[in-house]
């Protein structure tokens, strides 16, 4: 392992690691009312936003990995009425009330999802980094590529859960 490798996983495992704290923060300690709280009857929920950011971490390290996902072991804890693999992408008002806003589910499922992410940066080297992993797009999506749209995606929802959560105590929920 390189000097780079090594700083490679430093900045990915911190990275990820705020994201957890972040969830962590969100879930300690509050209501179910305050994690299926709405800004509006159709906006998501802290709940919906913390699993779907569980389920795109699962599923894409997954793939990168080719290891089972950990939802496979989390899904009938949840109960969800929609598809078994789903992720979140392009569900409806309804499906996003689905999600229950239990904070020790929902943080226990993004933590394990976590810890499979962080196994993965572990062996992280320059030419897993660069390894092609999806040529549906110009240029192709590699591993390193993938991980930051990850990252990227995960860092947007928990930020949007944690204003929904301000919104929700300043409104006394």
């Amino acid at each position: 392992m390189t000097d780079t490798d090594t700083a490679l996983h430093d900045v990915l495992t911190d990275a990820f690691t705020r994201a957890d704290d972040a969830v962590t923060s969100l879930t300690d300690g509050s209501s179910a009312t305050r994690l299926t709280h709405r800004v509006d009857a159709d906006a998501n929920t802290i709940a919906w936003l913390i699993w779907h950011s569980s389920r795109i971490l699962d599923d894409h390290v997954a793939g990168l990995t080719g290891e089972e996902q950990a939802w496979a072991q989390w899904r009938d804890r949840f109960a969800l009425p929609f598809d078994d693999w789903a992720t979140g992408y392009g569900q409806s008002s309804e499906d996003v009330a689905a999600v229950p806003g239990d904070g020790d589910l929902l943080a226990g499922y993004f933590h394990v999802a976590l810890t499979g992410a962080l196994d993965y940066i572990r062996r992280l080297d320059a030419d897993e980094v660069e390894r092609i992993v999806d040529e549906n797009w110009d240029p192709p999506v590699t591993a390193g590529v993938r991980l930051v749209s990850v990252l990227n995606d995960i860092t947007l929802h928990i930020g949007q859960a944690q204003f929904i959560a301000g919104i929700a105590e300043r409104a006394g929920v």
